[in-house]
């Protein structure tokens, strides 16, 4: 199979193995190198936080407070990425969307979930890799609107 949707197979490999480096790095505490996998304006809006994060230094401040934050709690806390759907959006642009979970297990003692959610991604070229331009999280835990 060449490509998938319009996407080509070597693409949606490499998105595949960008989101597990977002996930181990935010939760090794690699928070810069996390910080480098959006683009140098990039964008994280989540309601689980009062505002947008936008921009790298921004970006890598927010990834150091998640994994302090766990330290903190003495839990280990691990972003689990499922079901990733990867469209072409237009030329050097895709559309990521998929499940993210939170899961934190306090050290010694038992796992749970902390958050269930989706991530919706424009994610675009940059030179030879793929990086985050925005990312849109989504809590299955939110009320409907009416």
């Amino acid at each position: 199979m060449t490509d998938y949707r319009g996407v080509a197979a070597g693409d949606v490999a490499a998105i595949h193995q960008l989101y597990a480096l977002q996930s181990h790095l935010i939760d090794s505490g690699r928070q810069r190198d996390w910080a480098a996998t959006f683009t140098t304006d990039g964008e994280f809006h989540s309601p689980s936080y009062p505002e947008p994060v936008v921009g790298s230094s921004d970006l890598e401040a927010f990834a150091g407070r998640f994994y302090s934050g766990a330290e903190a709690a003495d839990e280990v806390h691990r972003h689990v990425i499922t079901n990733l759907l990867v469209e072409t959006a237009v030329e050097a642009e895709l559309t990521v969307r998929g499940y993210l979970q939170i899961v934190a297990t306090k050290r010694g003692g038992d796992t749970r979930l902390v958050r269930m959610t989706t991530i919706t991604d424009r994610v675009i070229r940059v030179g030879d890799e793929w990086k985050i331009a925005r990312r849109i999280v989504s809590r299955d835990d939110a009320p409907r609107n009416p």
